[in-house]
């Protein structure tokens, strides 16, 4: 039985394994991420070699999941928030020096949203969202069992959606987007804005508070819902997606969250849309997109060779 590798680049780390045809995990390991571009290709060449010699089985195609706006026509990343040595990089004809298998990259939410589609929670559903509130907000979004990727293959981006137009400045030049209001940064302004406080803590800190009762954590937790839920009754008016899965760092706190953002999802959408939409936790966690990145090799594969 032939093997797909994925890779998902991170900002401080590296993911990668192996799938089988069912797209079952062979191996899977992680690896810190090099701060400069040569370092990552040459981190790139040494686990490929590793991969090719960890079973007796070939590994037929790769898949990279690379954070940032990727153009699908250029092939390579415009602009990477956490990875600025990958802005304008021709990435593919570095990576084809040393791998000589078909491999396909795209932009890491889509590649986790297309994990958690063909291996996770959204297994058998052929119109869901994904949504990762972590430090930032990512997205993928697969219509019609295809992930959408837009005329440049700069679609899916609802961390930038706007939800307060009054909000903070986003890193994207606008105001007031999905992430500057429901990520992990944002509850912690929050709360030091409820308190008063100038105390350098985490999200995660904040969520303990709450669970211990503390008024001004679990507000801050609520803020984040409602701006979270508004964001969620847009894309169910603009997608009518049958799933929306919510993951990352944020989602390990969902409880204090994901009543408020449902329930005003339920206030923003129509019944009729809100009422056939399953939202839902992730099921994959850090994993979806090296399974993603595999998937979408294997079944690209497929199609190429018709």
């Amino acid at each position: 039985m032939p093997l797909y590798a994925g890779f998902d680049l991170g900002g401080t780390q590296l993911k990668y394994g192996l799938l089988d045809e069912r797209l079952d995990v062979v191996f899977k390991s992680k690896a810190p991420t090099p701060p400069t571009m040569t370092g990552l290709l040459e981190l790139f060449s040494k686990l490929w070699e590793e991969l090719k010699k960890k079973e007796r089985r070939t590994v037929k195609a790769l898949g990279f999941g690379i954070p940032g706006i990727f153009s699908l026509k250029e092939q390579k990343i415009y602009q990477s928030p956490n990875y600025s040595d990958l802005d304008g990089f021709d990435l593919r004809p570095a990576i084809a020096r040393f791998i000589k298998v078909p491999f396909w990259i795209d932009n890491d939410a889509n590649i986790a949203a297309y994990g958690e589609y063909r291996c996770g929670a959204g297994k058998g559903v052929r119109h869901l969202l994904l949504l990762t509130l972590g430090t930032g907000v990512g997205s993928g979004i697969i219509i019609d069992g295809e992930l959408l990727h837009g005329s440049c293959g700069f679609a899916a981006e609802m961390g930038h959606i706007v939800v307060n137009p009054d909000g903070e400045r986003c890193n994207c030049g606008s105001h007031g987007c999905l992430e500057t209001e429901a990520a992990a940064g944002p509850i912690v302004r929050n709360y030091r804005g409820l308190t008063r406080s100038e105390e350098s803590l985490t999200a995660e800190e904040v969520a303990k508070r709450a669970k211990k009762g503390d008024t001004a954590a679990q507000k801050s937790f609520e803020r984040a819902g409602y701006y979270l839920g508004i964001g969620l009754g847009i894309a169910i008016n603009l997608l009518n997606p049958e799933m929306i899965l919510i993951g990352g760092g944020v989602m390990d706190s969902g409880d204090l969250i994901l009543p408020h953002a449902l329930a005003e999802a339920g206030r923003r959408s129509y019944k009729a849309s809100f009422s056939c939409c399953s939202i839902e936790r992730a099921s994959l966690g850090n994993d979806a997109g090296l399974m993603g990145a595999a998937a979408l090799a294997r079944d690209q594969l497929a199609r190429k060779r018709g």
